[in-house]
């Protein structure tokens, strides 16, 4: 059943029309669920001051006029004469007098309605006519009452007033559907709505505890009849289930039965967030909560035509077939998916930038491909894009570190391949990763951040950012104006929207990223929340079973180390994740204690707020544009996972009081989810759930379990450049036989343009996908993922017999050897490999290096000469050279393209010095510029080249080459390196230089 739209107009407004000028027709929402805490003393004191101020309206106003004024009215019928006389100050303090009278009448009638309806627990209060103001504030009056007697605590108001004036709440708009998702969605309705609500919720509190004593048998059937919005929020399963089950998240139960129902109206419930008033709901056995709960032949307090739907209604479904009606699947408090939370996400048909990914991770799950890849990676595609990034930077490093480093430049060739647990979760990260999701993400929010620059105006407080159905939807914490193009405002004033389309037209821009604390949590359908932690009014609590909270906090803490749309940052890590610092050295910390932590931030709170006072900035958004944009202001996240004694707690309390102002975040863990200062209450069950009933969030949580934080850490460990690095150079892990009795079957040629000798060019459109699938298993000897393979070919998801076509086309394509065996087969594990009979340009070029540096090239010179000619030969060029535009995007997860240009530079190194040892200087030269053909940045091929030069004696010749090396550098300058050579080898350089030109 889709979802009902409509416009995009706020409530704030006023307006409940659309853009088609068409009046919007109300839909179901759920409003804020309640959650029960104790008392307090402020609670104590409400009370009391609404008891006075009820004393006061209602008692003392009376007795004031009449001892002070008395009766304003004539003791007899007025004459004519008396209406024509003079209007006295006496007539006019009357006249006034009936007024304050008639307003003092009209406010007890207001108290009387709004008693009744809380102390009874039954339905809605009615409205006085004219009342308005009079009627709101009654109730206010009534509702604080109400928070400290003896069967209802104090209440939590929701989260979807921060940020939002008073004033917006007064306007007299109905509520309207959400069109887009939110923390703080929902959208203001009128104020009388609101108290309406808390009242409603205090009576339905007080009825359901006076209820405990009820004698309701477990199987017993109740219906419930929905009720109209008349004068609070749209009825929902979870308040009905809140109210009369006790816990808000057994909604599912009431759903399961009553899903495709017929019923009075002829519709049938198929969403469990689109209900309609005058519907009937068959309930648990164990439901209370006065009449509002009946029986279908005992339903004294509705109308003959009610009792006969609700009779109608009790001969459909299981129960009536024997199917026993034994209520929701999974016992009676299931943390169940989100059909009735507050989140409602728009009907659209385009992808996500993320629901291509779980497309593509889908694929082959039932299938024998699907085997050892860790679902906590392939569903989190912003996380593994910022793993897989900073896992590549890593490997570049040790590859540039170890090549610059070593002795001839020799070592270090080859990182290690991964196995066991570390390649299942390589192969994850390259399947779920979405690095163009994050790319669009980071360029939207720095592209905003520009626009407000050049507008003079403000960064907006950002509570958190969805991505849904391909647009980017940012919660702001309070209206901001109208938003920049091609921004524009969504649902209401506090969201700001960017569609894909409009994203996709933005480039990099030099500015710091504005909302760096954005972390993703969770999907609800196809929408992904990210939490500004920094932005956060205090701490936000997690609660659960200690490996679960582990789990997500590992998570965030991954994904903010990692992550593509922020600059700097600091996270410190308490009570756990001392192994996780080696994803980002540079950005994590750990601590041991919280005493330690206490310390740190106590003395950071103060440098902050010193050095705010000092820019003139009133938050650290406001210090990230400007001139010191890159170089202050980075968040600082906390997250602890220790659990605080009582008076730690109290002590982080007060810090995270002014944290959002100054860029801190606080995530802290806790056993029993009261924690003082806990500005926002999250929950993570055991099955994957995470819970905020306050927020109306229950997301699919974003976790990385501990083997898979493990496999990750292994990743960075094994990659890390400081590592030791003694011993024998790494092997390939594919060698070719060089000898003529090697020739392979099927040669392609990679370096350069792409070209396959030994196989037809298949024919169709298939061509090109079949030629990039060779393609990636020629680079990866050691073995595919099918699923590696089918996100790297179709990076938006393809079905599992598409893939399964692919790969039989290509089986056939390479067909097989001499003895039968298959070219394309599978290993132990399930991955594709290759025979030893395909082989690439590559494969050769590395095994042509090797056997002259390591094997025969070593103790014969001859050899060694004529392996690494016939090596600096194959190089034609940049890999895969001619590759058409838009395919083989995979190849920006590899670290081939650094591992050619520093595989050819220290094969042309080799070989200057083969040259040299024999003072051929000439041909030295000559094997230096083939190699800078392909590796034109390495130093270390242009320190040679002046050496060998040199050597000629020609000092022409040697100014001739500094003077090209110095117009390469542009105006980054010679490297300092360079500059020391160029002083030994021609201390007149400079001179003769500027004498050229």
């Amino acid at each position: 059943m889709p979802r009902r739209r409509t416009s995009s107009s706020s409530s704030s407004t006023g307006s409940t029309t659309g853009t088609t000028g068409t009046t919007a027709a109300p839909r179901n929402r759920t409003p804020q669920p309640v959650r029960i805490r104790r008392r307090s003393f402020g609670d104590f004191v409400k009370a009391f001051f609404a008891f006075l101020a009820l004393a006061v309206l209602l008692v003392g106003v009376p007795g004031a006029l009449a001892t002070q004024i008395g009766w304003p009215l004539p003791n007899g019928v007025p004459s004519f004469d008396w209406l024509q006389q003079e209007i006295t100050v006496h007539t006019f303090l009357n006249i006034l007098t009936v007024i304050v009278w008639l307003a003092w009448a009209q406010f007890t009638a207001c108290v009387l309605v709004e008693m009744k309806a809380a102390l009874s627990g039954v339905g809605v209060p009615g409205r006085v006519p004219g009342a308005g103001p009079s009627q709101l504030l009654a109730r206010q009056l009534v509702a604080a009452l109400l928070l400290v007697g003896a069967t209802a605590a104090s209440f939590t108001p929701g989260l979807s007033q921060l940020g939002n004036s008073y004033d917006a709440n007064q306007k007299p708009t109905v509520a309207a559907a959400q069109a887009t998702p939110g923390i703080f969605a929902q959208q203001q309705e009128q104020a009388s709505g609101a108290a309406a609500a808390l009242a409603e919720q205090a009576s339905h509190a007080a009825a359901h505890a006076d209820a405990g004593g009820s004698t309701a048998k477990q199987g017993d059937t109740k219906f419930y009849r929905i009720q109209p919005p008349e004068g609070r929020h749209h009825d929902s399963l979870w308040e009905i289930a809140q109210r009369h089950l006790g816990d808000g998240r057994r909604y599912k139960e009431i759903f399961e039965l009553n899903k495709d129902r017929v019923q009075p109206d002829g519709s049938k419930l198929s969403e469990a967030s689109l209900i309609r008033p005058g519907w009937i709901m068959e309930m648990p056995g164990d439901a209370r909560g006065g009449d509002l709960v009946e029986m279908p032949d005992e339903a004294p307090n509705v109308s003959p035509d009610v009792q006969q739907q609700i009779s109608d209604y009790a001969q459909t479904g299981d129960h009536a077939q024997g199917g026993g009606g034994t209520g929701a699947q999974g016992g009676g408090h299931e943390h169940a998916g989100g059909g009735a939370t507050q989140v409602s996400v728009p009907d659209q048909q385009r992808p996500a930038p993320d629901a291509g990914h779980q497309q593509a991770t889908a694929v082959g799950a039932e299938s024998d491909s699907s085997f050892g890849l860790s679902e906590a990676l392939l569903t989190a595609p912003l996380l593994a894009a910022g793993l897989l990034g900073a896992l590549g930077r890593r490997r570049r490093q040790a590859l540039w570190q170890s090549a610059f480093g070593a002795v001839g430049g020799r070592r270090g060739m080859e990182p290690p391949t991964p196995s066991g647990d570390a390649q299942d979760v390589q192969d994850a990260l390259l399947v779920g990763a979405d690095p163009e999701g994050v790319r669009l993400l980071d360029r939207s929010l720095r592209g905003l951040a520009a626009s407000l620059a050049e507008e003079s105006r403000a960064l907006p407080v950002v509570y958190a950012a969805w991505l849904s159905n391909g647009d980017l939807h940012l919660q702001l914490a309070q209206p901001a104006g109208k938003p920049p193009a091609p921004w524009q405002q969504g649902q209401d004033q506090t969201f700001w929207m960017l569609s894909r389309t409009d994203a996709e037209r933005y480039e990099d821009v030099d500015t710091a990223a504005p909302y760096p604390g954005l972390v993703s949590l969770g999907t609800m359908d196809d929408s992904r929340l990210l939490l500004n932690l920094e932005a956060v009014p205090g701490i936000v609590s997690l609660s659960g079973r200690e490996a679960d909270r582990a789990a997500v906090f590992a998570s965030v803490a991954a994904e903010l180390a990692t992550n593509g749309w922020s600059d700097r940052m600091t996270i410190t890590l308490v009570g756990f994740g001392e192994d996780l610092t080696p994803l980002a050295p540079n950005r994590i910390r750990h601590l041991e204690d919280i005493e330690a932590l206490v310390e740190t931030m106590e003395a950071e709170t103060r440098q902050r707020r010193g050095a705010l006072g000092a820019a003139g900035h009133d938050s650290v958004l406001t210090g990230r544009t400007g001139p010191a944009q890159h170089t202050r202001w980075a968040p600082h996240l906390v997250l602890l996972a220790a659990q605080p004694s009582a008076e730690d707690a109290v002590t982080l309390a007060e810090l995270a009081a002014d944290a959002s102002r100054l860029g801190i975040g606080y995530l802290v863990g806790t056993e029993t989810g009261d924690l003082p200062g806990a500005a926002w209450e999250m929950e993570i069950t055991g099955e994957g759930k995470l819970l905020a009933p306050l927020l109306g969030l229950e997301l699919d949580a974003q976790l990385l379990p501990v083997a898979q934080q493990r496999a990750v850490v292994e990743l960075f460990v094994e990659s890390d450049p400081e590592r030791d690095t003694d011993g024998p150079a790494p092997t390939p892990p594919f060698l070719v036989d060089i000898s003529e009795q090697g020739r392979p079957a099927v040669y392609a040629r990679l370096v350069g343009p792409y070209e396959i000798i030994g196989l037809d060019t298949p024919d169709g459109e298939r061509s090109a996908l079949l030629h990039e699938a060779l393609a990636l298993l020629l680079l990866h000897r050691e073995g595919v993922h099918p699923r590696v393979l089918s996100s790297a070919l179709w990076p938006r998801g393809v079905t599992d017999d598409v893939r399964s076509a692919l790969l039989d086309r290509l089986r056939i394509w390479l067909g097989t050897d001499p003895d039968g065996t298959p070219r394309l087969g599978r290993d132990a594990s399930g991955r594709l490999t290759l025979a030893k009979t395909v082989v690439s340009d590559l494969d050769v070029l590395r095994s042509l290096y090797h056997e002259a540096t390591q094997g025969k090239g070593v103790g014969s010179r001859a050899v060694r000469g004529r392996l690494l000619t016939d090596a600096l030969v194959l190089v034609r060029g940049p890999l895969l050279a001619d590759r058409p535009e838009g395919r083989y995007q995979w190849l920006s997860h590899e670290i081939v393209d650094a591992q050619l240009p520093l595989l050819v530079a220290d094969t042309g190194l080799a070989l200057c010095e083969f040259h040299m040892e024999k003072d051929r200087a000439e041909k030295a030269i000559e094997a230096l510029n083939a190699a800078l053909r392909t590796a034109p940045a390495d130093e270390r091929l242009w320190h040679e080249l002046l050496r060998a030069t040199h050597s000629t004696g020609d000092a022409d010749r040697l100014t001739e080459l500094a003077t090209d090396l110095i117009g390469r550098s542009g105006a980054r300058g010679l490297p300092p390196r360079t500059e020391a050579l160029l002083d030994e080898l021609l201390p007149t350089w400079r001179d003769a230089i500027a004498a050229v030109g």
